[in-house]
């Protein structure tokens, strides 16, 4: 994991998917297939990881899920899947999946069995359901969110877990390398306790993350036994603080962050399939650089939504089909692209490159040197390695400390008096990162 980079896509939108389960004469439609074609793509990015979103047959969206040991038939069947793990292990590529196991669609057919048997039924026991006294109406159950149409899990059964750990299982064994976890702050850390050891007699190596948006990620860690989680706070920090032009809020969090890297490597990045697009979420095109450079640098295991290299644009909406902006489809070959995104795939690949060279990064802690609204300078130190980082997000140019640097590795900057004593001049909404 010190080494990984995962670019993360979502399938069902990527492949242009229908937007509905098909029905159950319909054939498979073999698109899985069309990801092979952007492996290269991945590469010469600089990434090392193909993060899937979900592939397992399921109503609408992929979180709804019906059956975890098909492949939706709107991409493909599980010779599809082979192809596409086999096709990325040749180039070195490692596969996560995405694991939805707090909640099932309601035509899991576990569910269909409970309603049909009734309270007493080894079905119900897999879901927190409640029957009406009287009457022949639908009993209620506990579902994610406010939305009827994913219904939870009840963790405390036995089954339930063992039912997740042969899930996991059955798909590294044949082929991913790592799981997702999709909504784990929900589920209580104490089942993937349970479930996790065993996945783990079985597949050693493989890396488990967990999807965490609020609380204490290091204790949710401790207790889960899992090996990461999602760096939202982070996340949060990135882009409001480069668009309030305060980065102090940024200094606040790096305090957070850093104690998080004693313990663990956190899934770090600036947009997903969940979130508003970086290039839209900030008020300044000139600032997304900014947002990079700090993906980069600062510790953790970076994670790039697939077309944010490309700089795609897309706002997330609190309704339905709120998420289609965000989810869109991709053309068929990366040739197709338009040229207007190159100039930030090429900063993309600088910026992976540099932080490839130096892999000790991944439990890198920042040291901040100089801070203002719109200026920070930070050392990020592991052991005798380090590397100075200077961001400006003033309109004007500005001369800064940055203290022990002795050359530019990236970025644009003047480098003064290197050394103890080192300042650098940085342009305009200019970042650099300097060797030490």
């Amino acid at each position: 994991m010190q080494h990984a980079v995962w670019w993360q896509v979502y399938p069902l939108g990527f492949v242009g998917a229908e937007q509905q389960s098909l029905a159950p004469d319909e054939d498979s439609r073999h698109r899985l297939a069309a990801l092979t074609p952007w492996l290269d793509y991945l590469q010469e990015l600089g990434a090392s990881g193909l993060l899937l979103g979900p592939v397992f047959e399921s109503a609408t969206h992929g979180y709804d899920t019906i059956d975890f040991r098909r492949i939706d038939r709107r991409l493909g069947d599980e010779a599809d899947f082979a192809g596409l793990v086999s096709a990325a292990h040749e180039r070195g590529i490692r596969v996560m999946l995405d694991g939805v196991f707090n909640h099932v669609g309601r035509d899991f057919p576990v569910f269909q069995a409970a309603l049909k048997e009734g309270a007493d039924s080894a079905a119900a026991q897999w879901f927190r359901m409640s029957w009406p006294l009287t009457g022949t109406a639908e009993p209620d159950y506990d579902h994610f969110e406010g939305h009827r149409q994913l219904v939870t899990l009840n963790h405390a059964n036995p089954e339930v877990a063992d039912f997740v750990v042969e899930v996991m299982c059955h798909w590294l064994d044949r082929g991913a390398d790592a799981w997702r976890l999709d909504a784990a702050y929900a589920v209580p850390a104490e089942f993937w306790a349970q479930v996790l050891p065993r996945v783990r007699e079985r597949h050693p190596d493989a890396y488990i993350v967990g999807e965490v948006i609020h609380g204490d990620y290091a204790v949710y860690v401790a207790a889960s036994g899992i090996d990461s989680v999602t760096q939202y706070e982070l996340w949060k920090a990135i882009w409001s603080s480069l668009n309030d032009r305060n980065l102090y809020e940024l200094d606040w969090t790096l305090s957070r962050h850093n104690a998080q890297l004693e313990q663990f490597a956190p899934l770090t990045f600036v947009g997903n399939h969940d979130v508003t697009r970086i290039a839209s979420k900030l008020t300044d095109d000139r600032l997304v650089a900014h947002a990079l450079v700090l993906l980069f640098t600062l510790g953790g295991t970076p994670s790039i939504y697939a077309g944010d290299e490309q700089g795609f644009r897309g706002i997330k909406e609190d309704r339905e089909g709120g998420d289609d902006a965000i989810r869109p489809a991709f053309p068929a070959d990366p040739g197709e692209l338009s040229a207007l995104g190159r100039p930030l795939f090429v900063l993309h690949q600088e910026l992976i490159g540099m932080r490839r060279r130096h892999p000790w990064l991944h439990r890198a802690q920042a040291h901040v040197e100089h801070l203002a609204n719109e200026q920070l300078v930070y050392t990020v130190r592991s052991g005798q390695d380090s590397l100075v980082v200077a961001l400006n997000l003033a309109d004007g140019p500005v001369t800064v400390p940055a203290p022990q640097a002795t050359g530019v590795l990236c970025g644009e900057a003047v480098l003064t008096s290197p050394g103890a004593s080192a300042s650098v001049e940085l342009p305009a909404r200019g970042w650099v990162v300097l060797t030490a």
